[in-house]
Parts: structure tokens; C-alpha cells; sequence
């Protein structure tokens, strides 16, 4: 791809977003979503048994990086994949480590 077609601003925002998802806990937190449509930052902490802390730090990352979308649902928010092509990259990872 010649770099025209992908322009500087554009490079910078997929090297932060790929920054960003690069931790286990957060490529957990990706494949929780990739495989529910939304979740509550409950849910991503009991399913993951990490603390709540540890869960919202590291939600916040990849909301700040474009990676998550939240919205309120009553007193809950709720997180979601901001873009469902990012559950590509997860498809990708499990095929490029996971042994055969």
C-alpha cells in the first residue's frame, strides 16, 4: 500500500490503538466483547477474575484509544467493541499462536 493511500494521522492512530490492545489482559477483554455484543465492567471482571481496579484501568485504555465505545444503560455502563472489525485482529492472534 502506498503510503498516500494511508495517510500519517491515519498511521498514528492504528499504532496507538495496536499499542494499546497489546496486553493480556486487555486482548482478554477484546475477545470477551468480540464474543458478546456488550458488556457491563462486572461482567468483564467476574469473567476474566480480575479485580474491578484492574478491570476499569485497563478498560479506560482502550477507550481513550479508540479501541471501546461505552454508553449508560440505567446505573451500568456498558462496553462494546467501537469498531467489529477488531475482532479480526483477535481471530488473528488465536490463529498465529495457538498450536495445532
Amino acid at each position: 500500500m502506498a503510503k498516500e493511500e494511508f495517510p500519517d494521522e491515519s498511521l498514528e492512530k492504528a499504532a496507538y490503538m495496536l499499542k494499546s490492545i497489546a496486553h493480556p489482559v486487555r486482548v482478554s477483554i477484546l475477545c470477551l466483547l468480540k464474543n458478546s455484543e456488550k458488556l457491563t465492567v462486572t461482567q468483564i471482571y467476574s469473567q476474566l477474575e480480575i479485580g474491578q481496579s484492574k478491570a476499569s484501568h485497563h478498560l479506560g485504555i482502550l477507550k481513550v484509544n479508540d479501541v471501546l465505545g461505552s454508553s449508560r444503560e440505567g446505573k451500568n455502563t456498558v462496553y462494546f467493541l467501537k469498531h467489529k472489525s477488531l475482532g479480526k485482529i483477535i481471530d488473528c492472534i488465536r490463529e498465529c499462536t495457538c498450536s495445532s
